[in-house]
Protein backbone atom coordinates (compact mmCIF):
# COMPACT_ATOMS: atom_id res chain seq x y z
CA UNK A 1 0.00 0.00 0.00
CA UNK A 2 1.66 3.75 -1.04
CA UNK A 3 0.20 7.14 -0.18
CA UNK A 4 -0.13 8.68 -3.69
CA UNK A 5 0.03 12.02 -4.79
CA UNK A 6 -3.89 13.04 -6.43
CA UNK A 7 -2.69 16.00 -8.75
CA UNK A 8 -2.95 19.68 -9.10
CA UNK A 9 -6.64 19.61 -9.45
CA UNK A 10 -7.43 17.10 -6.44
CA UNK A 11 -5.28 19.41 -4.51
CA UNK A 12 -7.47 22.29 -5.30
CA UNK A 13 -10.37 20.47 -3.91
CA UNK A 14 -8.94 19.29 -1.06
CA UNK A 15 -7.84 15.82 -1.57
CA UNK A 16 -4.26 16.02 -2.22
CA UNK A 17 -3.54 12.36 -1.42
CA UNK A 18 -4.84 8.72 -1.02
CA UNK A 19 -3.54 6.48 1.50
CA UNK A 20 -2.77 3.31 0.35
CA UNK A 21 -5.02 1.10 2.43
CA UNK A 22 -7.11 -2.35 2.53
CA UNK A 23 -9.80 -3.18 5.06
CA UNK A 24 -12.97 -5.48 5.53
CA UNK A 25 -15.94 -4.40 4.77
CA UNK A 26 -17.93 -3.15 1.61
CA UNK A 27 -17.43 -0.28 -0.65
CA UNK A 28 -20.19 1.51 -1.75
CA UNK A 29 -19.62 3.37 -5.07
CA UNK A 30 -23.08 4.94 -5.17
CA UNK A 31 -21.91 6.66 -1.33
CA UNK A 32 -18.61 8.30 -3.22
CA UNK A 33 -17.89 11.97 -1.36
CA UNK A 34 -14.62 12.95 -1.93
CA UNK A 35 -14.55 15.53 0.59
CA UNK A 36 -15.95 12.13 3.22
CA UNK A 37 -14.11 9.67 1.88
CA UNK A 38 -15.60 7.52 4.27
CA UNK A 39 -18.68 7.82 3.10
CA UNK A 40 -18.97 5.29 0.75
CA UNK A 41 -16.91 2.16 3.24
CA UNK A 42 -18.99 0.22 5.61
CA UNK A 43 -16.12 -0.70 7.93
CA UNK A 44 -16.83 -4.50 9.06
CA UNK A 45 -17.56 -8.30 8.15
CA UNK A 46 -19.44 -11.03 10.30
CA UNK A 47 -17.18 -12.85 12.95
CA UNK A 48 -17.85 -14.87 16.00
CA UNK A 49 -14.23 -16.00 17.44
CA UNK A 50 -12.36 -14.39 20.55
CA UNK A 51 -9.12 -14.14 19.28
CA UNK A 52 -6.35 -13.47 21.98
CA UNK A 53 -4.01 -11.47 19.07
CA UNK A 54 -3.47 -10.51 15.82
CA UNK A 55 0.01 -11.72 13.91
CA UNK A 56 1.25 -10.44 10.84
CA UNK A 57 4.76 -9.73 9.20
CA UNK A 58 4.86 -6.13 8.00
CA UNK A 59 7.62 -3.63 6.64
CA UNK A 60 6.80 0.16 6.62
CA UNK A 61 8.78 3.17 5.03
CA UNK A 62 7.60 6.41 5.65
CA UNK A 63 8.02 9.32 3.38
CA UNK A 64 10.18 12.38 4.59
CA UNK A 65 7.13 15.04 4.01
CA UNK A 66 4.15 14.82 5.90
CA UNK A 67 1.31 17.42 4.98
CA UNK A 68 -2.14 17.96 5.83
CA UNK A 69 -4.47 18.57 3.11
CA UNK A 70 -3.97 22.07 3.25
CA UNK A 71 -0.52 21.12 1.75
CA UNK A 72 1.17 22.33 5.29
CA UNK A 73 4.36 20.48 6.50
CA UNK A 74 3.08 18.53 9.50
CA UNK A 75 5.80 18.43 12.43
CA UNK A 76 5.45 14.25 12.92
CA UNK A 77 6.86 11.66 10.62
CA UNK A 78 4.06 9.87 9.03
CA UNK A 79 2.23 6.85 10.59
CA UNK A 80 1.14 3.18 9.47
CA UNK A 81 -2.02 1.98 11.11
CA UNK A 82 -2.81 -1.56 11.62
CA UNK A 83 -5.70 -2.53 13.89
CA UNK A 84 -8.79 -4.72 14.30
CA UNK A 85 -11.54 -4.22 16.06
CA UNK A 86 -14.40 -7.13 17.31
CA UNK A 87 -17.53 -5.30 17.63
CA UNK A 88 -20.83 -6.57 18.70
CA UNK A 89 -23.74 -4.44 16.53
CA UNK A 90 -27.56 -4.48 16.61
CA UNK A 91 -29.99 -3.13 14.24
CA UNK A 92 -29.50 -0.04 16.56
CA UNK A 93 -26.49 -0.29 18.76
CA UNK A 94 -22.30 -0.79 17.98
CA UNK A 95 -20.23 -1.85 20.94
CA UNK A 96 -16.76 -2.22 20.92
CA UNK A 97 -15.62 -5.75 22.34
CA UNK A 98 -12.40 -5.91 22.23
CA UNK A 99 -9.24 -3.79 20.04
CA UNK A 100 -5.76 -4.66 18.83
CA UNK A 101 -3.93 -1.53 17.33
CA UNK A 102 -0.51 -0.88 15.61
CA UNK A 103 0.69 2.75 14.86
CA UNK A 104 4.16 3.60 13.90
CA UNK A 105 6.34 5.90 12.22
CA UNK A 106 9.70 3.69 12.35
CA UNK A 107 11.12 2.35 9.32
CA UNK A 108 11.20 -1.22 8.83
CA UNK A 109 12.98 -2.46 5.83
CA UNK A 110 12.48 -6.35 5.81
CA UNK A 111 9.44 -7.96 6.84
CA UNK A 112 9.35 -8.53 10.32
CA UNK A 113 6.47 -10.61 12.43
CA UNK A 114 4.49 -8.89 15.37
CA UNK A 115 1.93 -9.92 17.53
CA UNK A 116 -1.04 -7.08 18.91
CA UNK A 117 -2.74 -8.45 21.44
CA UNK A 118 -6.36 -8.07 21.76
CA UNK A 119 -8.05 -6.18 24.53
CA UNK A 120 -11.17 -7.39 26.05
CA UNK A 121 -13.49 -4.15 27.50
CA UNK A 122 -12.80 -0.94 27.79
CA UNK A 123 -8.80 0.24 27.46
CA UNK A 124 -7.03 0.93 29.91
CA UNK A 125 -7.06 5.33 30.60
CA UNK A 126 -3.27 5.54 29.22
CA UNK A 127 -3.96 4.35 25.66
CA UNK A 128 -3.95 6.80 22.85
CA UNK A 129 -7.23 8.73 21.97
CA UNK A 130 -7.47 7.39 18.22
CA UNK A 131 -7.76 4.11 19.89
CA UNK A 132 -11.06 4.56 21.67
CA UNK A 133 -14.73 4.06 19.43
CA UNK A 134 -15.76 7.53 18.54
CA UNK A 135 -19.09 7.34 20.90
CA UNK A 136 -17.38 6.02 23.25
CA UNK A 137 -19.43 2.81 23.28
CA UNK A 138 -17.43 0.02 24.66
CA UNK A 139 -19.40 -3.58 25.62
CA UNK A 140 -19.77 -3.79 29.80
CA UNK A 141 -16.82 -5.14 31.44
CA UNK A 142 -18.29 -8.43 32.58
CA UNK A 143 -19.74 -9.19 29.42
CA UNK A 144 -16.00 -8.52 27.92
CA UNK A 145 -15.28 -11.62 29.25
CA UNK A 146 -17.49 -13.93 27.48
CA UNK A 147 -19.79 -12.77 24.94
CA UNK A 148 -18.64 -13.36 20.83
CA UNK A 149 -18.55 -10.64 18.32
CA UNK A 150 -20.93 -10.19 15.60
CA UNK A 151 -18.37 -8.31 13.55
CA UNK A 152 -14.47 -7.82 12.28
CA UNK A 153 -12.94 -4.51 10.98
CA UNK A 154 -9.54 -5.31 9.85
CA UNK A 155 -7.63 -2.42 8.62
CA UNK A 156 -4.34 -1.33 7.68
CA UNK A 157 -3.15 1.99 5.98
CA UNK A 158 0.39 3.86 4.54
CA UNK A 159 -0.66 7.01 6.37
CA UNK A 160 -2.54 6.85 9.25
CA UNK A 161 -4.57 10.01 8.67
CA UNK A 162 -5.38 9.32 5.49
CA UNK A 163 -9.17 9.89 5.98
CA UNK A 164 -8.22 13.90 6.14
CA UNK A 165 -6.18 13.52 3.10
CA UNK A 166 -3.12 14.12 5.09
CA UNK A 167 -0.05 12.03 4.73
CA UNK A 168 3.48 11.66 3.07
CA UNK A 169 3.60 10.97 -1.01
CA UNK A 170 5.68 7.67 -1.03
CA UNK A 171 4.94 6.55 2.34
CA UNK A 172 5.02 2.43 1.67
CA UNK A 173 3.42 -0.48 4.04
CA UNK A 174 3.58 -3.92 2.96
CA UNK A 175 1.31 -6.77 5.23
CA UNK A 176 1.46 -10.76 4.99
CA UNK A 177 0.34 -13.49 6.82
CA UNK A 178 -2.14 -12.19 9.20
CA UNK A 179 -3.33 -14.48 11.54
CA UNK A 180 -5.54 -14.17 14.71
Amino acid sequence: METLDNGPLAAAFGTPISAGSVFTGIFNSDNINPSDPEAAIDFGTPFSGRPVQMQLKYSYTPADENKDKDGNILPDSDQCDIYALLEIRTSSSTARLATAWFRSPDTQSDLLTITIPFTYGPLDPGSPDYMYPEDGGFVSPDSAAFVLPSHITLVATSSWDGANFAGAIGSNLIIDDVEF
